[in-house]
């Protein structure tokens, strides 16, 4: 039996038999991992150990952590979690906070203690906390005293749930109290590399949570191949973003890069527009990750942005509309480095650097990973032919105990569930999601592309577009818009509208039915649930 440091053995004894795997590329030399390996250790502790813990590493509204510091509260917190609640290798501990400098301390404290992160997102509810908690058997739970509410509730329907301490907590009874009374030294846990240590409830989904299993050398290895290849940061950078740690866009992007070479962070509890803006000047931020929602709506008060520290901006979690990447190059000046990845592969395998960059193609693939086109039939598709994306890698797809795991891995390769299309010079260009296409009068119509072309019109804040059923067609397009301020929702608009996007993308796919909201359905980290849009009742379409 190859070698593993837990003594509870329920990741292990759920992962998803060899032949339903993946396969897995470890092609590259900085892939080469040791057997043994803690992931805090080479991320935190390493850069103390060789001399640099006085290097700045976290900072939030005044506060400024060195990396001796997050190691410190990190190692006080592993000594709570073995000492006074029990933790033993292997045992599931729920994180729960907004992205703050204590939560990325408990974080590391779970990796060094060997046991599994199980990171929430700040806004999920009791009943979604309680299958969280089930579906991951979650014995101990580190979380925000400010977002106590929900977790409470969900404990009381939660038996596997023992141990729970809050923190951001002036009380005797809080974290950072029992944290006091025990020594800054903790001798982290010799974990394999193939030890699990991150369990990624995946996003924006319907029905039971999937949990994606990740290892230390997964963590470690989304760290050596697209940063190195092409964010390609410096010790001096100094991150920022939006995206929630709880998300692996999140955790990569502002905590794991960061500390990989030695760079600090800085981690936001608001992400609204003005917010973002006033901190990348307030903490001269070089580096910038949030998705493309987000990017629109700071576009227009982007201004002070332009000739500032901030000099890298990545986007990724949902499709980046060429308009989009229009308009913050406008703003700002900054070409944007878009990428694709995915929960299950852990962060992102296809991207384009910003000299490499082209509007409406995400990349090509990362260093370390191979993707390919394939068709119905499972045989690489022809150049220029729209099918699905599969990909391979260091990373890739083990959910937890779950049968949807034969839906994605399939011969070896990860499908991601989106349609893309391979161009003669091996760029990839997204399409939709495969379940999203719209097939009307014969025509296959990708949303996302009607949703570019409605964007770029003045009057247009946000849309959402999916195919609904049609007697005669099969299917028409239904465009969901949110006007900007000033505008009237009238039928006059709508044909304006439809008018616009005649004119600038082929007539077929223009919106035949068109409804004006107030908003749009979206999940935490900003993507567009079009599913949700498929449930609200057929209003009066103008």
């Amino acid at each position: 039996m190859p070698y593993s440091a837990h003594i509870d053995t329920f990741t292990g004894d759920n992962l998803p038999p060899p032949p339903a795997q993946p396969e897995f590329l470890f092609d590259l030399p900085a892939l080469k991992f040791p057997e043994r390996m803690n992931c805090a250790t080479e991320l935190l502790d390493r850069h103390v150990a060789e001399g640099r813990g006085g290097r700045l590493c976290l900072q939030a509204p005044n506060l400024r952590w060195t990396y001796a510091d997050l190691q410190e509260r990190a190692n006080r917190i592993a000594n709570v979690l073995v000492k006074d609640l029990g933790v033993v290798p292997g045992n599931r501990v729920l994180l729960r906070a907004y992205n703050n400098p204590m939560m990325a301390a408990c974080w590391f404290a779970v990796m060094k203690a060997g046991a599994v992160a199980v990171a929430t997102m700040p806004l999920l509810r009791a009943k979604e906390l309680k299958h969280v908690i089930a579906k991951a058997k979650v014995s101990h739970a580190l979380c925000d005293l400010r977002l106590a509410e929900e977790l409470e509730r969900a404990r009381a329907e939660s038996p596997d749930l023992a141990h729970v301490r809050w923190f951001n907590d002036a009380s005797t009874a809080g974290l950072e109290a029992a944290m006091a009374k025990h020594s800054v030294e903790f001798g982290n846990v010799d974990t394999a590399r193939d030890d699990t240590c991150i369990l990624a409830f995946t996003s924006g989904t319907t029905g039971q949570p999937k949990a994606t299993m990740h290892f230390h050398r997964d963590v470690m290895a989304s760290c050596v191949c697209w940063p190195p290849h092409v964010l390609r940061p410096t010790p001096d950078d100094v991150f920022m973003g939006t995206p929630p740690l709880a998300f692996t866009f999140g955790l990569g992007g502002l905590l794991l890069f960061p500390l990989s070479i030695g760079a600090s962070t800085v981690l936001l509890e608001q992400g609204a527009p003005q917010d973002l803006v006033d901190a990348v000047l307030k903490y001269k931020a070089t580096i910038l990750f949030t998705a493309p929602t987000s990017y629109r709506a700071v576009a227009a008060i982007a201004g002070p942005l332009r000739g500032s520290t901030l000099r890298k901006c990545v986007s990724a979690g949902e499709a980046l509309p060429a308009a989009t990447r229009a308009l913050w190059k406008e703003a700002t000046g900054i070409e944007m480095i878009d990428g694709i990845g995915a929960t299950e592969l852990m962060h992102i395998f296809i991207s384009a650097d910003e000299k490499d960059a082209r509007p409406g193609a995400t990349g090509k693939v990362v260093p370390g990973y191979a993707a390919c086109i394939m068709d119905d039939d499972g045989k690489p598709a022809k150049t220029g032919e729209i099918g699905k994306l599969a990909v391979k890698g260091p990373t890739g797809c083990r959910y937890l105990a779950d049968e949807r795991q034969a839906s994605y891995v399939k011969d070896g390769w990860n499908y991601t569930g989106d349609a893309y299309a391979l161009d003669a010079e091996g760029y990839f260009h997204y399409h939709s999601r495969t379940d999203d296409m719209i097939i009307s009068a014969g025509y296959n119509i990708a949303g996302p592309e009607v949703e570019d072309a409605l964007l770029r019109h003045p009057k247009v804040a946000e849309c959402g577009v999916i195919g609904v059923p049609d007697e005669e067609r099969g299917q028409v397009v239904k465009a969901f818009i949110v006007l900007r301020p000033g505008h009237e929702a009238s039928p006059e608009t709508a044909k304006e509208l439809q008018d616009y996007v005649k004119r600038s993308i082929a007539p077929y796919k223009y919106p035949r039915q068109v409804e004006f909201v107030a908003s749009l359905p979206r999940t935490e980290t900003g993507k567009l649930q079009r599913f949700r849009l498929r449930q609200i009742p057929q209003g009066e379409s103008k």
